[in-house]
């Protein structure tokens, strides 16, 4: 089985410091995020919600680690690892992105 394409999102420079951006990368909403550690993508479905929202969560951290928390019930996700940080159990799944020749790309990662 071939891994899934890697599929331009927008310029690196259109993405905002700390802020998230929703996209549709092969019919599946992913947040995706700049911050001073790097690029993070995750599903933008709230595993607790199931509302499609972390592309407009808080972007920060806690100690070390990058987070997000989703705008509904504050929940805390990790961006490195996709972990709730609230609630044990709790996880969103995480892609791969990647900055090539200027262009934010994605790549889906399948769950399992």
């Amino acid at each position: 089985m071939t891994a899934p394409a890697w599929t331009a999102v927008c310029p690196l420079d259109r993405l905002e410091p700390d802020r998230g951006v929703a996209a549709l990368v092969d019919g599946v909403q992913v947040a995706v995020f700049r911050t001073v550690d790097g690029l993070f993508a995750v599903d933008n479905r709230d595993p607790v919600t199931g509302a499609y929202v972390l592309s407009r969560g808080i972007v920060g951290s806690r100690g070390e680690v990058p987070t997000v928390a989703s705008p509904l019930h504050k929940q805390v996700y990790d961006l490195r690892t996709g972990r709730c940080l609230d609630l044990p159990g709790v996880a969103v799944l995480r892609h791969e992105v990647r900055c090539r020749g200027g262009q934010v790309e994605v790549r889906l990662r399948q769950e399992g």
